[in-house]
Protein backbone atom coordinates (compact mmCIF):
# COMPACT_ATOMS: atom_id res chain seq x y z
CA UNK A 1 0.00 0.00 0.00
CA UNK A 2 2.83 2.65 0.95
CA UNK A 3 4.25 1.67 -2.12
CA UNK A 4 1.64 2.26 -4.54
CA UNK A 5 0.85 5.54 -2.34
CA UNK A 6 4.51 6.47 -3.44
CA UNK A 7 4.05 5.80 -6.93
CA UNK A 8 1.05 7.71 -6.39
CA UNK A 9 2.40 10.79 -5.34
CA UNK A 10 5.20 10.32 -7.68
CA UNK A 11 3.36 10.42 -10.81
CA UNK A 12 0.91 13.30 -9.91
CA UNK A 13 4.23 15.98 -9.15
CA UNK A 14 5.16 14.64 -12.35
CA UNK A 15 2.15 15.63 -14.01
CA UNK A 16 2.16 18.66 -12.02
CA UNK A 17 5.36 19.46 -13.48
CA UNK A 18 4.49 18.96 -16.87
CA UNK A 19 2.11 21.27 -16.42
CA UNK A 20 3.69 23.83 -14.33
CA UNK A 21 5.96 23.88 -17.21
CA UNK A 22 3.46 24.22 -20.06
CA UNK A 23 1.84 26.66 -18.41
CA UNK A 24 5.11 29.14 -17.66
CA UNK A 25 6.03 28.43 -21.58
CA UNK A 26 4.99 31.71 -23.69
CA UNK A 27 5.94 32.67 -27.15
CA UNK A 28 8.14 35.79 -26.36
CA UNK A 29 10.10 32.94 -24.37
CA UNK A 30 10.10 30.52 -27.05
CA UNK A 31 11.22 33.18 -30.24
CA UNK A 32 13.63 34.53 -27.70
CA UNK A 33 15.00 30.70 -27.13
CA UNK A 34 15.20 29.64 -30.81
CA UNK A 35 16.45 33.51 -31.99
CA UNK A 36 14.41 33.44 -34.71
CA UNK A 37 10.66 34.82 -35.30
CA UNK A 38 8.33 33.85 -37.89
CA UNK A 39 6.31 36.42 -39.47
CA UNK A 40 3.71 35.60 -41.96
CA UNK A 41 3.73 37.85 -44.80
CA UNK A 42 1.55 38.23 -48.05
CA UNK A 43 4.34 38.95 -50.86
CA UNK A 44 1.83 39.24 -53.37
CA UNK A 45 0.23 42.88 -52.38
CA UNK A 46 2.52 45.51 -53.14
CA UNK A 47 3.27 48.03 -51.58
CA UNK A 48 3.11 46.45 -48.15
CA UNK A 49 4.95 43.34 -49.00
CA UNK A 50 6.28 42.05 -52.89
CA UNK A 51 8.98 40.60 -54.34
CA UNK A 52 11.24 43.24 -56.44
CA UNK A 53 13.57 42.48 -59.46
CA UNK A 54 16.11 40.73 -57.15
CA UNK A 55 13.64 38.09 -56.06
CA UNK A 56 14.49 39.85 -53.11
CA UNK A 57 11.01 40.28 -50.30
CA UNK A 58 10.01 43.95 -50.09
CA UNK A 59 7.15 46.43 -49.13
CA UNK A 60 6.49 48.39 -45.62
CA UNK A 61 5.53 45.28 -43.79
CA UNK A 62 8.63 43.37 -44.64
CA UNK A 63 10.63 46.37 -43.83
CA UNK A 64 8.70 46.63 -40.67
CA UNK A 65 9.06 42.93 -39.98
CA UNK A 66 13.11 43.33 -40.26
CA UNK A 67 12.89 46.01 -37.89
CA UNK A 68 10.84 44.19 -35.08
CA UNK A 69 13.27 41.34 -35.33
CA UNK A 70 16.23 43.72 -35.09
CA UNK A 71 14.78 45.43 -32.39
CA UNK A 72 14.30 42.18 -30.46
CA UNK A 73 17.66 40.89 -31.17
CA UNK A 74 16.46 37.50 -33.45
CA UNK A 75 16.70 36.46 -36.90
CA UNK A 76 13.59 36.89 -39.24
CA UNK A 77 11.82 34.00 -41.00
CA UNK A 78 9.26 35.23 -43.22
CA UNK A 79 6.58 32.80 -43.86
CA UNK A 80 5.17 33.46 -46.97
CA UNK A 81 1.48 33.77 -47.33
CA UNK A 82 -1.53 34.85 -49.43
CA UNK A 83 -4.22 37.23 -48.00
CA UNK A 84 -7.02 34.55 -47.18
CA UNK A 85 -4.52 32.41 -45.40
CA UNK A 86 -2.93 34.88 -43.18
CA UNK A 87 -4.80 34.30 -39.72
CA UNK A 88 -5.11 30.23 -40.89
CA UNK A 89 -1.18 30.27 -40.62
CA UNK A 90 -1.10 32.32 -37.38
CA UNK A 91 -3.41 29.60 -35.76
CA UNK A 92 -1.53 26.61 -37.31
CA UNK A 93 1.52 27.77 -35.52
CA UNK A 94 3.39 28.20 -38.50
CA UNK A 95 3.94 31.73 -37.82
CA UNK A 96 4.82 33.48 -34.70
CA UNK A 97 3.18 36.87 -35.82
CA UNK A 98 1.07 38.03 -39.09
CA UNK A 99 2.10 41.11 -40.43
CA UNK A 100 0.28 41.55 -43.42
CA UNK A 101 -1.49 44.66 -44.08
CA UNK A 102 -4.45 42.83 -41.77
CA UNK A 103 -7.24 45.51 -40.50
CA UNK A 104 -8.80 45.22 -37.62
CA UNK A 105 -11.97 44.06 -37.41
CA UNK A 106 -14.10 42.31 -34.39
CA UNK A 107 -14.73 39.31 -36.22
CA UNK A 108 -10.81 38.41 -37.03
CA UNK A 109 -10.66 39.47 -32.79
CA UNK A 110 -12.88 36.39 -32.02
CA UNK A 111 -9.79 34.46 -33.80
CA UNK A 112 -6.55 36.28 -33.09
CA UNK A 113 -5.25 38.99 -30.78
CA UNK A 114 -4.39 42.28 -32.23
CA UNK A 115 -1.84 44.50 -31.03
CA UNK A 116 -2.38 48.70 -31.10
CA UNK A 117 -2.31 49.55 -34.79
CA UNK A 118 0.34 50.60 -36.47
CA UNK A 119 -0.88 52.56 -39.86
CA UNK A 120 -3.97 52.63 -41.66
CA UNK A 121 -5.26 51.01 -44.95
CA UNK A 122 -7.87 52.40 -47.28
CA UNK A 123 -10.31 50.32 -49.30
CA UNK A 124 -11.19 52.09 -52.35
CA UNK A 125 -12.62 51.64 -55.86
CA UNK A 126 -10.28 52.45 -59.00
CA UNK A 127 -11.40 52.64 -62.82
CA UNK A 128 -10.23 54.12 -65.87
CA UNK A 129 -10.57 57.65 -65.81
CA UNK A 130 -13.41 57.39 -68.09
CA UNK A 131 -15.81 55.21 -66.31
CA UNK A 132 -18.36 57.38 -64.14
CA UNK A 133 -18.10 56.23 -60.58
CA UNK A 134 -18.99 57.95 -58.10
CA UNK A 135 -20.20 55.68 -55.13
CA UNK A 136 -21.30 52.13 -54.44
CA UNK A 137 -24.49 51.82 -56.27
CA UNK A 138 -22.39 52.77 -59.28
CA UNK A 139 -21.19 49.75 -58.96
CA UNK A 140 -24.21 47.06 -59.21
CA UNK A 141 -24.20 45.66 -62.41
CA UNK A 142 -20.47 45.63 -63.08
CA UNK A 143 -17.78 43.26 -62.54
CA UNK A 144 -15.39 44.36 -59.91
CA UNK A 145 -12.18 42.54 -59.04
CA UNK A 146 -11.50 42.10 -55.32
CA UNK A 147 -9.07 40.42 -53.16
CA UNK A 148 -10.41 36.88 -51.49
CA UNK A 149 -10.76 37.45 -48.04
CA UNK A 150 -9.56 41.05 -47.87
CA UNK A 151 -12.00 43.91 -46.81
CA UNK A 152 -13.04 44.85 -50.04
CA UNK A 153 -14.33 41.72 -50.53
CA UNK A 154 -17.13 41.97 -47.98
CA UNK A 155 -17.19 45.68 -48.39
CA UNK A 156 -18.16 45.55 -51.87
CA UNK A 157 -20.42 41.98 -51.37
CA UNK A 158 -22.57 43.82 -48.80
CA UNK A 159 -23.14 47.30 -49.76
CA UNK A 160 -23.42 46.70 -54.00
CA UNK A 161 -25.29 43.31 -54.08
CA UNK A 162 -26.02 44.31 -57.69
CA UNK A 163 -21.89 43.65 -58.83
CA UNK A 164 -20.22 40.79 -60.05
CA UNK A 165 -17.75 40.19 -57.29
CA UNK A 166 -14.40 38.89 -59.77
CA UNK A 167 -12.18 37.25 -56.62
CA UNK A 168 -8.62 36.84 -56.67
CA UNK A 169 -6.41 34.94 -54.62
CA UNK A 170 -3.95 38.20 -53.96
CA UNK A 171 -3.63 41.79 -54.81
CA UNK A 172 -0.48 40.74 -57.58
CA UNK A 173 -3.57 38.96 -59.49
CA UNK A 174 -6.22 41.69 -59.00
CA UNK A 175 -3.59 44.03 -60.55
CA UNK A 176 -2.74 42.13 -63.30
CA UNK A 177 -6.44 41.70 -63.96
CA UNK A 178 -7.05 45.80 -64.05
CA UNK A 179 -3.75 46.49 -65.33
CA UNK A 180 -4.72 44.18 -68.93
CA UNK A 181 -7.97 45.22 -69.15
CA UNK A 182 -10.03 41.71 -67.66
CA UNK A 183 -11.62 44.07 -65.40
CA UNK A 184 -12.42 47.80 -65.63
CA UNK A 185 -13.19 48.15 -61.90
CA UNK A 186 -10.89 46.72 -58.76
CA UNK A 187 -11.85 47.41 -55.23
CA UNK A 188 -8.36 47.44 -53.14
CA UNK A 189 -6.01 50.33 -51.13
CA UNK A 190 -5.30 53.74 -53.28
CA UNK A 191 -1.72 52.90 -53.26
CA UNK A 192 -2.23 49.89 -55.38
CA UNK A 193 -4.86 51.55 -57.96
CA UNK A 194 -1.84 53.91 -58.42
CA UNK A 195 0.26 50.99 -59.29
CA UNK A 196 -1.93 50.15 -61.57
CA UNK A 197 -2.20 53.00 -63.25
CA UNK A 198 1.76 52.90 -63.72
CA UNK A 199 1.61 49.34 -65.07
CA UNK A 200 -0.13 50.34 -67.83
CA UNK A 201 -0.77 54.22 -68.06
CA UNK A 202 -2.24 53.83 -71.12
CA UNK A 203 -5.86 52.72 -68.77
CA UNK A 204 -5.38 55.86 -66.72
CA UNK A 205 -6.28 54.17 -63.53
CA UNK A 206 -7.67 56.64 -60.82
CA UNK A 207 -9.18 56.13 -57.20
CA UNK A 208 -13.16 56.95 -57.91
CA UNK A 209 -14.05 56.81 -53.92
CA UNK A 210 -12.79 55.81 -50.84
CA UNK A 211 -15.05 53.14 -49.02
CA UNK A 212 -13.78 52.94 -45.54
CA UNK A 213 -10.35 52.91 -43.66
CA UNK A 214 -9.80 50.40 -41.40
CA UNK A 215 -6.49 50.39 -38.45
CA UNK A 216 -3.78 47.74 -39.52
CA UNK A 217 -2.66 45.81 -36.03
CA UNK A 218 -0.17 42.92 -35.59
CA UNK A 219 -1.71 39.71 -35.23
CA UNK A 220 -0.57 36.77 -32.55
CA UNK A 221 -2.43 33.70 -31.22
CA UNK A 222 -4.38 34.14 -28.07
CA UNK A 223 -3.76 34.67 -24.87
CA UNK A 224 0.12 35.77 -25.32
CA UNK A 225 0.16 38.25 -23.03
CA UNK A 226 4.50 38.75 -22.82
CA UNK A 227 4.55 38.94 -26.77
CA UNK A 228 1.44 41.46 -27.01
CA UNK A 229 3.07 43.42 -24.26
CA UNK A 230 6.66 43.67 -25.64
CA UNK A 231 4.59 44.06 -29.50
CA UNK A 232 2.95 47.24 -28.50
CA UNK A 233 5.57 48.86 -26.22
CA UNK A 234 8.06 48.13 -29.72
CA UNK A 235 5.19 49.92 -31.90
CA UNK A 236 5.00 52.82 -29.54
CA UNK A 237 8.22 53.53 -29.71
CA UNK A 238 8.65 53.00 -33.14
CA UNK A 239 5.65 55.20 -33.85
CA UNK A 240 7.50 57.97 -31.30
CA UNK A 241 10.84 58.05 -33.30
CA UNK A 242 9.67 58.33 -36.38
CA UNK A 243 10.80 55.06 -37.85
CA UNK A 244 7.25 53.57 -38.74
CA UNK A 245 6.41 56.47 -40.34
CA UNK A 246 9.46 56.69 -42.43
CA UNK A 247 9.13 53.36 -44.03
CA UNK A 248 5.21 53.91 -44.80
CA UNK A 249 6.65 57.14 -46.59
CA UNK A 250 8.93 55.14 -48.48
CA UNK A 251 6.68 52.74 -50.24
CA UNK A 252 2.94 54.31 -49.72
CA UNK A 253 4.32 57.78 -50.40
CA UNK A 254 1.87 59.68 -47.60
CA UNK A 255 2.44 59.49 -44.23
CA UNK A 256 0.76 57.38 -41.28
CA UNK A 257 -2.70 59.22 -39.89
CA UNK A 258 -1.95 61.32 -37.15
CA UNK A 259 -4.91 59.71 -35.06
CA UNK A 260 -2.51 56.44 -35.02
CA UNK A 261 0.81 57.80 -34.02
CA UNK A 262 -1.30 60.06 -30.95
CA UNK A 263 -3.66 57.20 -29.76
CA UNK A 264 -0.11 55.23 -29.91
CA UNK A 265 0.77 57.50 -26.91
Amino acid sequence: MKLKKALYFTAMAACLGVFSGAASADALSDIRAANKIRVGIDLGAPFYGYIDEKMQPVGSDVEAAKLLAKDLGVELEIVQTTNSARIPNLLSNKADLIISSLSITPERAKAVDFSIPYGAIQAAVGAPKSLAIKGMDDLNGKAVAVTRGGPQDKLVSEGAPGAKVVRFDDEAASITAAATGQTDIVAITPPIIHAIGKRNPAREFEVKFVIQSYRLGIAMRKNEPALKEWVNGWIRTNLKNGKLNEIHLKYAGVPIPDEIISGAN
